[in-house]
């Protein structure tokens, strides 16, 4: 039933989703960019209940309001507490995977809706210590379309591996494209 209303609700605001998460990988780090807009949002929990996805996505701490937090919690939001630097997030995102046979956790790796020089690490260094992938997947706002399905495997050439993120996305339309950074792997830095 959910993925006939994910499917009803993108084809009412008039977009389609294209693409599908391979049903052998069990667990996975999901990312979607670009994200400049809270539209985004309604886009990816329909698009999230289209594809069957079982899993939650992270979203700042301070939208975490009533009566807003209840649908976001209903709808597998995980608070952040985006200024804590004492808290080793990525080991208790790591554990979360770790307990569950099927489960995803989706990511806007730029971390904000505004423009940023580089996107945050997170889930790299996630999918990386859990030994699975990053499934790769977008809004284009020019076509309308939502899609989901390549998958990235971490390796130890983080260098190249971002590359191939950059590369990927370089072609898509964001709601707002000034706010998207078609360059957001910064050479020569190390992992942050």
């Amino acid at each position: 039933m959910k993925k006939w209303v994910g499917y009803q609700l993108l084809r009412l605001m008039g977009w389609k989703l294209t693409g599908s998460i391979n049903p052998a990988i069990d667990k996975f780090v999901l990312i979607a960019a670009p994200h400049t807009s809270n539209m985004d949002f309604f886009l990816a929990i329909p698009s999230l209940w289209a594809l069957g996805v079982t899993g939650r996505y992270l979203i700042k701490k301070e939208l975490f309001w009533f009566p807003l937090n209840l649908l976001l919690r209903l709808t597998g939001g995980i608070p952040v507490d985006r200024k804590n630097k004492k808290v080793e997030f990525v080991d208790q995102l790591k554990d979360l995977l770790n307990s569950k046979d099927r489960f995803a956790i989706l990511f806007t790796p730029e971390g904000t809706r505004s423009r940023v020089e580089r996107w945050k690490t997170g889930f790299y260094r996630v999918a990386k210590s859990c030994n699975i992938p990053v499934v790769l997947a977008y809004a284009d706002y020019e076509k309308k379309e939502v899609h989901c399905g390549e998958t990235l495997y971490p390796t130890d050439d983080f260098e190249a591996d971002f590359e191939k993120l950059e590369e990927y996305y370089s072609e898509i339309t964001a709601c707002y494209p000034e706010k998207f950074n078609r360059k957001f792997f910064v050479r020569g830095e190390k992992e942050a």
